[in-house]
């Protein structure tokens, strides 16, 4: 019998022992699934970062740490995880993502909010958009969510540009890289959308030199990571109109400060990160599927590189 730690918060072993031990039984797995294994007997750890687990060392049989988030950036550092770390990319999660992200650029791109804080009984002047195909769009980070993302918005008639560390290849995207391709995929941008993993190379990669990149009056919106984001640089750029209106999820400390000046600001729109949430019953199936392939003698799937940090 397999030993299976379960190591999140309590309200999470309530959601997921359930599809967990529903999806080990439909695999043929023979698993006891716990939040309280001996170290030295754990086959697999079902991680979260706000579980129990912070010092791998003692999981010494452990074959690999299967994380129930899809971000990875505050363990990949930790010394003693020495198993194979997999981070969770999830269907549910990406159509989450996918559903999140269109809503708000389309909410951007027709000036809806105009309308909806505009009932006041004054009819105003028609203000009609522009075609999707004239707003440029740039997704920093066009990994599964990314390019999920900018292929939807390439079907509503969106130009996307996704911009990557390394080149990548996406259809329907005018994809770019590297240094140069930053700058290129910035410029004269009018909505750009933070998608990227949370690194030392990612931190304020949005700040007052590439945020003055942009189209005047562009939209940021963010559903990556927070430190993507110099915060005091997007509100200069705010206040000065060189950014429109800044729709934020995710930040550096959350939940987001009740002083924190986002909270005032009349052009920015904070969410508590929900742009995209795990589900349990796909969560799951993910989960055991790569446990089923560590017991068959298969490679595991989405592994951490380390050195990336992603």
């Amino acid at each position: 019998m397999l030993k299976v730690l379960f190591s999140a918060k309590p309200a999470a072993w309530e959601e997921y022992h359930a599809p967990l031990n529903a999806a080990f039984a439909a695999a043929g797995l023979d698993v006891d699934l716990s939040r309280d294994q001996v170290p030295a007997e754990t086959d697999y750890i079902v991680f979260a970062p706000n579980g129990p687990v912070k010092d791998f060392a003692p999981y010494t049989k452990t074959k690999a740490v299967l994380s129930l988030w899809a971000g990875v950036e505050t363990v990949v550092d930790n010394a003693t995880l020495t198993q194979p770390l997999c981070r969770l990319v999830d269907t549910s999660l990406t159509q989450g993502m996918v559903e999140w992200v269109t809503g708000h650029a389309l909410r951007h791109h027709l000036g809806i909010d105009a309308h909806i804080h505009g009932q006041d009984g004054i009819w105003r002047d028609q203000i009609t958009p522009p075609l999707a195909k004239a707003r440029p769009v740039t997704i920093l980070g066009i990994g599964a969510l990314g390019a999920a993302c900018g292929q939807a918005l390439t079907a509503f008639g969106f130009p996307v540009t996704g911009w990557s560390r390394s080149a990548k290849d996406v259809p329907g995207l005018r994809c770019l890289h590297g240094d140069d391709g930053l700058k290129a995929a910035l410029t004269d941008a009018q909505i750009v959308i933070t998608l990227l993993p949370q690194t030392p190379q990612t931190g304020n990669i949005l700040n007052a030199d590439s945020l003055a990149l942009l189209a005047k009056g562009a939209f940021v919106i963010n559903p990556g990571r927070g430190p993507l984001i110099d915060d005091d640089a997007l509100l200069r750029a705010l206040d000065s109109g060189q950014i429109a209106h800044a729709t934020l999820d995710v930040f550096r400390v959350e939940p987001l400060p009740a002083d924190h000046p986002f909270w005032a600001h009349p052009q920015v729109t904070v969410t508590p990160h929900i742009a995209a949430t795990t589900r349990a019953e796909t969560a799951a199936e993910i989960i055991v599927d790569n446990i089923r392939r560590g017991e068959t003698g298969r490679p595991f799937l989405n592994v951490v590189d380390r050195g990336r940090g992603y």
